[in-house]
């Protein structure tokens, strides 16, 4: 039943809930996004669990630094095996170009696939408000596409991207470009801290490779009815 452009955020506190969640969700979901709160409360371990679980991993840290010090986060990260890692665009050209070129070189040092490399644009809580208080004078998508285009220079193999620039960038970038989505709710699910959202199926529909579903799943009273429904949803598209 899986469907790997669904990944399952597992925005939770512990060990507990993360692995009660996934053995809900049991082979309704092959792919899992281990955010900063979880990864920060266990290291790797939870990576290394899921993937002793067959499951893949988007490890979302969102790096951002200097190129030598993000460069050398990556590798240090290899050794958990994720399929998907992440930096921050916001970082720059160079920074996105070193890390792409350590990742890889560690990849192939180590005999090992090379996990997806993508970068987080702008943050789908942020809205024009936010934007303009950082001093911005564009708009948000107008600086979501430069900084995707900006990834496919820098040879990343896509972005985080809200679904309201998701057209654009797939018509930018092409059609093997990776564009990984959050800000995904189902209908009837509160928006909570996200800004800039759509349906699971619109979503798709305007370009999506994967979306990202943390709230509408972890929260729901049976997460794997939950679940099947956005699959179900995504299957119509």
């Amino acid at each position: 039943m899986a469907d790997d452009r669904l990944i399952a955020a597992l925005d939770v506190p512990t060990r507990e809930e993360a692995e009660r969640l996934v053995q809900q969700l049991g082979d309704s979901v092959s792919y899992y996004k281990v955010g900063m709160e979880l990864f920060y409360a266990l290291g790797g371990d939870i990576v290394t669990w899921l993937k002793a679980q067959e499951k893949k991993v988007f490890l979302d840290l969102k790096l951002h630094d200097i190129p030598n010090t993000v460069g050398n986060g990556l590798c240090s990260l290899l050794r958990l095996r994720p399929d998907i890692l992440n930096v921050h665009t916001a970082g720059g050209l160079r920074m996105m170009k070193a890390a792409r070129d350590a990742l890889h070189a560690a990849a192939e040092e180590a005999g090992i696939p090379c996990p997806k490399l993508i970068g987080v644009t702008v943050l789908t809580s942020m809205d024009a408000e936010d934007w303009a208080g950082l001093g911005h004078t564009g708009t948000i998508a107008e600086a979501v596409l430069r900084r995707a285009q900006l990834a496919r220079v820098a040879g990343l193999d896509g972005v985080v991207a809200s679904p309201a620039e998701t057209a654009e960038i797939r018509r930018i970038c092409g059609k093997d470009f990776l564009i990984v989505t959050p800000g995904i709710r189902p209908v009837g699910i509160s928006h909570d801290d996200q800004r800039r959202v759509m349906t699971p199926g619109e979503a798709i529909r305007v370009g999506a490779s994967q979306i990202v579903v943390g709230r509408a799943i972890y929260a729901a009273e049976d997460p794997r009815m939950a679940a099947e429904s956005i699959l179900k949803e995504m299957e119509a598209v």
